[in-house]
């Protein structure tokens, strides 16, 4: 498999001390975090081991991963491993996408406040799926879905959003009956878009009478009552961006596509161009022109500075499940669902433990692509030599997924 040239971890390397000596004050704890684990990932500063060819002598160093979340060479297993424990919980029926979309006065406000804002976005949603599918006129059911959060646009810019994957169809109350939503259509997006902007809305009023919300800078008027119900007003009356993407071909079409949003990060390494005098140009998509492949330029401080905009809050859940997927419930009430739709039971894991599995064989189960055969034959396997310790001047990266 071809690895990208480039890498975000180059742009920290070469400019990140540079970044940290300018900005020190304005970086928070967790992004100075980030930045460390990117740099030292995949390097001495980690350990790692040494493995050579039992077949043609072909010596290897493979250095260990810094497993933060943010890391854009550290989301395939985790991605593979999700899409493993999702399997179980697809059901045979239609999925829907769907994306809620937060106005730009809002994410300004996310920004300074990302735990108590982005969990209002998450609840705001959740409580207008459930809302509108109980409501009988339109579906009756309840739903079962999980969200993901991205804070990032094509360019880097803050731009919060839930993408949400639906079950087309729910349980009755009674929890007797499968109710399928019509072929092909979800709910109406306009009546989705009223609830999620009143909901929103009346949850931000109540952080901020609650005192859980800061501001600084400019949005420092804020902190005035008058000021931050002068903010919120026009708002009340915009619409706000609540969109269905086509529906999902079949279940696999599920686990493939959403796999790649679950562990997706601000941007992949591939889409880097050059990082070259100070610079970083890196491709993206126009989404208002087509779809167009554009290039952008931009400084290699203000790239840090966009891709430091996305680091959550440590411990902060950026994928939920709600309805009958919630973690309470969940198994209970897919039986439930798998047993109105005709279904197979899903296959329950062994209860006495299992031994553990070498990361490299899950890593090919789980891939298709093996860490143990030799990049240089392709013949022999490669068997450890040596283990590298890390740098025990290095402070300790603890993941933060």
């Amino acid at each position: 498999m071809d690895h990208p040239k480039l890498a975000v971890a180059d742009v920290f390397r070469r400019y990140g001390s540079a970044y940290r000596q300018e900005h020190d004050a304005s970086l928070s704890l967790g992004q100075r975090r980030v930045m460390t684990a990117i740099e030292v990932c995949r390097t001495a500063a980690l350990g790692g081991h040494v493995e050579q060819c039992d077949a043609c002598g072909h010596q290897r160093i493979f250095y260990n991963s810094c497993r933060n979340r943010h890391c854009p060479k550290c989301q395939s297993l985790a991605r593979a491993e999700w899409i493993e424990d999702r399997q179980a919980e697809i059901l045979e029926t239609q999925y829907f996408h769907v994306v809620f979309t937060v106005p730009e006065e809002i994410a300004a406000i996310a920004y300074q406040n990302k735990r108590v804002v982005y969990g209002i976005l998450f609840r705001a949603t959740a409580e207008t799926l459930h809302t509108i599918a109980a409501d009988p006129k339109h579906l009756g059911a309840e739903l079962g879905f999980f969200a993901v959060l991205h804070t990032w646009g094509q360019t880097l810019t803050h731009h919060p959003h839930l993408h949400c994957v639906i079950a087309g169809g729910g349980l009755s109350p009674d929890g007797r009956r499968w109710i399928p939503c019509r072929d092909g259509f979800f709910l109406h997006v306009r009546v989705l878009s009223r609830l999620f902007r009143r909901l929103f809305l009346e949850h931000l009023r109540a952080a901020f009478n609650c005192g859980q919300l800061q501001f600084f800078s400019a949005l420092q008027e804020l902190q005035q009552e008058h000021a931050f119900a002068r903010h919120l007003a026009p708002l009340g009356k915009l619409e706000w961006v609540v969109y269905a993407k086509r529906p999902f071909a079949g279940p696999q079409q599920v686990l493939d596509y959403v796999g790649r949003y679950t562990h997706r990060v601000a941007i992949s390494n591939n889409r880097l161009l050059n990082i070259d005098n100070g610079r970083v140009s890196f491709s993206w998509k126009d989404y208002r022109d087509n779809n167009q492949q554009k290039t952008m330029n931009l400084s290699a401080a203000e790239f840090i500075r966009r891709f430091l905009l996305h680091v959550l809050p440590d411990g902060f859940q950026r994928i939920r499940y709600y309805g009958f997927l919630s973690n309470r419930y969940r198994q209970q009430k897919l039986a439930q669902c798998r047993k109105l739709l005709g279904l197979a039971t899903a296959e329950e894991p062994p209860c006495e433990s299992q031994p553990a599995r070498d990361y490299r064989d899950h890593y090919e189960e789980l891939t298709g692509s093996s860490l143990r055969k030799c990049p240089a034959c392709h013949q022999g396997r490669m068997v450890l030599l040596e283990t590298l310790l890390r740098d025990c001047q290095l402070p300790a990266i603890t993941d933060t997924s």
